[in-house]
Order: structure tokens, then sequence, then C-alpha cells
């Protein structure tokens, strides 16, 4: 039978492994960082092996499908848009592109390198608005800029630590000496 000791310890454990939640808003930006990082991750899956959403089986990354090439080629307008069609299936910004699906997908879902992913994401997210000026809604804001604004928040809030690995990841040594790793 095991002791009072080793409950609290092992209760201890498990609530800053997984850094539960102790406040509602704690929570709701919990969930909101898994969200985005779910969007950013479905976009890598999706294209990598074409699960018939934005990209069609034939059309997949792993079957020679260029991931870059529609949005670049056919999705961009305005004043920059032929320069993003002249990126349009290059090989290098289809890597750069799919390298940082992934990684922000799986540090807005695991809670770490949050402050990296966001910067990151930011970026992809601005570049894409520009893609698209002027904007269908609104020329000056759409939803880019929001995404933008929204991952950078999560960050500054410590959204990593509610859900997440953020506070197990904090503690690593190679992350208190490198605090952008946060």
């Amino acid at each position: 039978m095991p002791d009072s000791r080793t409950e609290t310890r092992t209760s201890r454990v498990h609530s800053t492994l997984f850094a539960l939640p102790g406040t509602p808003f704690q929570t709701a930006i919990g969930i909101l960082r898994v969200a985005f990082g779910w969007i950013f991750l479905w976009a890598f899956l999706d294209k990598t092996f074409g699960l018939g959403y934005a990209t069609e089986r034939a059309n997949a990354w792993m079957h020679g499908g260029s991931p870059t090439f529609g949005f670049l080629n056919f999705g961009t307008s305005g004043p920059l848009a032929g320069f993003y069609r002249s990126l349009a299936g290059n090989p290098v910004v289809d890597w750069l592109f799919m390298i940082g699906l992934l990684g922000i997908g799986l540090a807005f879902l695991l809670g770490t390198g949050m402050r990296i992913a966001a910067a990151s994401g930011a970026v992809l997210m601005a570049l894409m608005w520009s893609a698209v000026l002027p904007g269908e809604i609104n020329p000056f804001l759409d939803d880019h800029i929001v995404y933008a604004i929204a991952m950078v928040a999560l960050a500054l809030g410590g959204a990593g630590r509610h859900l997440g690995f953020g506070r197990a990841w904090r503690r690593l040594p190679v992350v208190q000496k490198n605090p952008w790793l946060v």
C-alpha cells in the first residue's frame, strides 16, 4: 500500500509535467495554444500526405507535389504577387515552409519553444498576409495578422505552461542557459 509521501510525490510530478491549469484563463490560453498547434500541424500533414482537404493525394509532397506551388502561383495578388509567384515550387522554399509548419505546430502543441515558434509563426503569417495584399475584406487587417498577434501574445503570456510541457521545458539546463528557447 503506497504511503502519502509517494502519492504526494506522484501528484506533484504529474501536475508539474503536464502543467495542469489553475484558473479558467490559464485553461483558455492552453486550449488556444493547442488549437494553434493543431492548425499548423494539420497543414503540414495535409500537404505532406495529401489527406484530401486542402491537398489532394496526387499533389502531396510525398508524391512529388510542391506544398507552396498552388498558393504562391494562384493565390497571390497585389504589388508583391510577381515576387511570390517567382518562388512557387522552389524546393528550398518548400522545405522552409514545411519545416516551419511542423516546428510551429509541434511547439504550440507541446508548449515548448514558444518564443521561437511565435516569432516564426508571426513571420510566416506576415509573409502570407503580404502575398494577398490588399485583403478581400479589409485592406489592412486580416486573419493572418490576427493570428500573428495572438501567437505572440500566447508566447508572452506563458501559454506553454498550461496544458503543456512548458514548465518542465523551462527547467531544462539548456533552456535556463538560453532563455530564447523558452
